[in-house]
């Protein structure tokens, strides 16, 4: 009868065991999942914030690009103006 005990306490004790190394097993590739997707996110984000950064640069450059171009057209409208006026006065003699 001692015998029937100890082998069903050996084989409780194996199946025991193999699940506890199994729990240890999955809990280890859950934490090297978890550090994996975290290092994922991380690089997202920094990608991310990269981005928007360049995005705020083209956008002041734009601006500058943009006043540029509006000075240039202005001054060319000036100088139309004074070109009309100048003709107009050439043909008026």
């Amino acid at each position: 009868m001692i015998e029937i005990y100890a082998a069903i306490l050996g084989a409780t004790l194996g199946i025991a065991g193999m699940n506890i190394s199994g729990f240890t097993r999955r809990t280890s590739e859950s934490r090297e999942a978890v550090i994996r997707l975290t290092a994922g996110v991380e690089s997202i984000a920094t990608k991310l914030e990269d981005l928007h950064q360049d995005m705020k640069a083209e956008k002041v450059q734009a601006t500058a690009d943009r006043r540029e171009i509006y000075e240039r057209l202005n001054d060319h409208g000036n100088r139309i103006i004074v070109l009309e006026s100048t003709r107009a006065r050439i043909n008026a003699d």
